[in-house]
Order: structure tokens, then C-alpha cells, then sequence
């Protein structure tokens, strides 16, 4: 048995965790979320659900994660021992398992776009059909099926690296080339003759959009981009040393979260009122808009390709964090197991995710409460999983562990352990069940 790893520094840890939360959560869910749900509504509310309950949420899985200094089921079992608190960490694993099963599935669609970028064959002239291009790849059996087995190939490699050697090495990188990237992407994007249509859609609310649903769908994307609710954040702070101070990690975190999300709207709104696309895409949006933004710049096949480089970063730093979290639950402390595990763990969510990844296609007929298997697993694991998984968490540790171990473990003044304790005893278990209890009514609904 080896000794346990841990993060070489506060910046790594806050990259690695920001990593997670930064990925397609924030660049390709964030968009198409607000712009099928009114925009600027839902902005306003997924500001608010990240700060109000999806940061002390945060902290909360920091709290236990760094106390319990294991994987999530073993830190439940050493914070309550002889209770099944632990059943949360399997939940935990189980829900990270399908939110990765279709995460990779996008991941192949990057790597797809990326593969035509490379080649300088996604630009043609101004001329190129984004809207048939993407449904000829999620369509195509063998591309996206190929596509996916590479993105956990790689996704495999990093995680079986270890902890500095592999993910914080990994997030260095990738994380500072995608932020530097995304500032010059708006710049340009702002600059479009028509662009204030889209800056106006993004924040002069429609209050016609503000109803359960919307109020929903932005606590859900809150806990979806923030990787709360399913034990990611827990692992990762399992491996930072006691001296690291956690409430200011959660705030960067959660800013840099919110920051990105803004940042990959003023990339593509602008773009689609300027252009003449509808803000309601869906899932395709930064498949079919942003490509068609890039024939607006001098040299866009260039910029086309270093974008899709930095969206293959910003996925994997998502991707690394969830099978990070399902490898450690299912290697316990056996750390000399990891490499093997990791291959393992990664075939059996590519298997998984192979409906998910024909549902736009073969299996595009078949349907789950009238969704696609892929619409199914992500409604599953945003509006059921991660609010209910959150829940828990917001219960045990406002009710379950004992309040002066919180107040050692967190290190904050009096007056701001306050303000949290209060959200995570009261405020954030009253906002997940309304909204869980309206996420079943509407699937059955539906």
C-alpha cells in the first residue's frame, strides 16, 4: 500500500477544483441552458443558486472531503462510523459513473471537430453548413463510438497518473491556456456589428422566463458546473494537507465558475444575434455557432483549431475529476491499484455511455419518459442526482457532524461560519426539495 497522494499547492488544488467546474459545464452546458430558458432569467438565477447554495454546498464537500482524508465512502464510514451515512459516497460514485458516460460522448464530439480542425477542413470559405455538420457527426455510429473510446483513453492516462504527477500537473496547464483564450474570444466576439443584441439578451431580464423551472434548470446547472452533489469536490479536497484554507478555495472556485460561464456567453450570444442564429439551439450551439463565429476572423481555421484544443482542455479537467472520484471509492486505500482501476473503471463507462452516444442516431427512436437515452442521463444526473446527492450532503454535515469539528476543520470567523451553517442546516435543504420535487413532477409530466 502506498502512501496517500496529495495536491503540491493551494493553486493546484484551486485549478484542479475550478478545472472540474470549468469544463463543459460552463462552456457548452451554460450556453444552451440559458439560451433555450430566456437568458438573462436564467443567468440572474444560476448567479444566485451558484452563490447562495451551490458555494456553501461546495464548502461543505471540502469540509468532509478534507476531514475524512479518504475516498468519499470511507471518509462518511470515519465521520460517522457505524451509521450508512456512507451510502452517500456510492451515490456519489454511482452518479459520477453517468454523468461522465455522456460527458465523454461530447468529448468525442470535440475530438471529432478538432480532427477537422486539424486539418483545416471545418472552414470552408464561409460556405460550410455547421448545423448539417454536427448532425452528420452525432449521427454517425462508428465517429462518435471512436471518438468517445479516445476522449477516455485520455481521460484514463491522466487519472492513472496520480494526483500531482497527473491531474494537478494537467490543470497547470490547461486551465491558465484556457482562460488567457477565452479573453480574447469575447474581445472579438463583442466586437461584431449587432453584438449589444446579445450582450442585452444575457442580462436585461424577461421576467416572463422566471418560473419553478427556470429556477430548476439554474440550480441544477449550479450543482452541474460546480460538480456539488456527487462526491468530486469531496475527493479532491480529501487530498489537500490540513494547513490550506478551505473558504477561500470555495470562493475562488466558485467565481472562476461563474466568471467562465459569463465569459462563454459573451462568446456566443453576441455571436448569434450578430449573425442571425437562434439564441435556442440546444445542445448544439457551440458546435454550429461558435465555428461560424471563427469565418468571421482573419485566420479563423487557425483560431478554430487552438479553440477546440482548449474546449478538448477544459473537458478533460471535468472528465478527470468524476473517474477520479470512481476510481478512488473503488480502490479504497490501495493505492498501488490505481493504474489498473483506472482502465477498468474507464471500459466500463465507455460501455455505459454507448447509448448515450448512439442516441442521435441508431438509437435515436428509443425513449426514457420521452427523452433519448443521452437527454435521459443528463436529466437524470442534473435535476435528480446531483440536487439530491447535495441534499445529503447539506444534511450531514449541517445535522450529522458535530459543530465544533465544522468550526476546527473551517478556520473562518464566527460571523461567516454562521451565515454558512445556516444555509446548510436550513436554507439549502428547503431550496433543493422544492426543486427536486418539481424536477419529478415534470419528468412524469413530460
Amino acid at each position: 500500500m502506498e502512501k496517500r497522494d496529495h495536491f503540491a499547492s493551494k493553486i493546484g488544488f484551486v485549478l484542479a477544483a475550478a478545472g472540474s467546474a470549468i469544463g463543459l459545464g460552463a462552456i457548452w452546458k451554460f450556453p444552451y441552458m440559458a439560451g433555450t430558458n430566456g437568458g438573462s432569467v436564467f443567468v440572474l438565477l444560476f448567479i444566485i443558486s451558484t452563490l447562495l447554495i451551490g458555494l456553501p454546498i461546495l464548502l461543505a464537500e471540502f469540509v468532509l472531503g478534507r476531514k475524512g482524508q479518504a475516498d468519499a465512502v470511507t471518509s462518511f464510514k470515519r465521520l460517522k462510523p457505524g451509521k450508512n451515512w456512507f451510502f452517500i459516497g456510492w451515490s456519489g460514485f454511482f452518479f459520477s459513473l453517468i454523468i461522465l458516460s455522456f460527458y465523454s460522448v461530447v468529448g468525442g464530439w470535440i475530438l471529432s471537430y478538432l480532427g477537422r480542425a486539424l486539418m483545416f477542413s471545418l472552414d470552408n470559405n464561409g460556405n460550410s453548413d455547421y448545423g448539417k455538420l454536427f448532425e452528420s457527426i452525432i449521427s454517425n455510429p462508428w465517429e462518435v463510438l471512436i471518438g468517445q473510446a479516445v476522449f477516455m483513453i485520455l481521460t484514463v492516462i491522466i487519472v492513472r497518473g496520480g494526483i500531482e504527477g497527473g491531474i494537478e500537473r494537467a490543470s497547470r496547464i490547461m486551465m491558465p491556456a484556457l482562460l488567457i483564450f477565452f479573453v480574447v474570444l469575447v474581445i472579438r466576439s463583442l466586437t461584431l456589428d449587432g453584438a449589444m443584441e446579445g450582450v442585452k439578451f444575457m442580462f436585461v431580464p424577461d421576467w416572463s422566463y422566471f418560473n419553478a423551472q427556470t429556477m430548476l434548470l439554474a440550480l441544477g446547472q449550479a450543482f452541474f458546473s460546480l460538480s456539488v452533489g456527487v462526491a468530486g469536490m469531496m475527493t479532491y479536497a480529501s487530498y489537500l494537507p490540513k494547513d490550506q484554507k478551505l473558504g477561500s478555495s470555495a470562493f475562488s472556485v466558485s467565481m472562476l465558475n461563474i466568471g467562465i460561464s459569463l465569459m462563454a456567453g459573451l462568446v456566443i450570444f453576441p455571436a448569434v444575434f450578430a449573425l442571425g442564429y437562434s439564441p435556442d439551439e440546444g445542445p448544439g450551439l457551440v458546435f454550429i455557432i461558435l465555428p461560424a463565429v471563427f469565418e468571421q476572423i482573419p485566420f479563423g481555421a487557425f483560431f478554430m483549431l487552438m479553440f477546440f484544443i482548449l474546449l478538448l482542455f477544459a473537458t478533460l479537467t471535468s472528465s478527470i475529476a468524476m473517474l477520479e472520484t470512481v476510481v478512488s471509492i473503488g480502490i479504497k486505500n490501495a493505492y498501488d491499484k490505481r493504474k489498473r482501476a483506472a482502465w477498468i473503471y474507464g471500459l466500463v463507462i465507455f460501455l455505459v455511455g454507448i447509448p448515450s452516444a448512439l442516441s442521435f442516431g441508431v438509437f435515436s427512436d428509443i425513449k426514457i419518459l420521452g427523452k433519448t437515452f443521452f437527454d435521459f442521463a443528463d436529466f437524470l444526473t442534473s435535476s435528480i442526482g446531483l440536487p439530491l446527492g447535495a441534499l445529503l450532503i447539506s444534511i450531514f454535515a449541517g445535522y450529522v457532524v458535530k459543530k465544533s469539528e465544522l468550526i476546527e476543520e473551517l478556520n473562518i470567523s464566527p460571523v461567516t461560519f454562521k451565515s454558512w451553517y445556516f444555509i446548510v442546516r436550513y436554507l439549502a435543504p428547503v431550496a433543493i426539495i422544492l426543486v427536486f420535487i418539481n424536477a419529478v413532477i415534470s419528468a412524469f409530466r413530460g
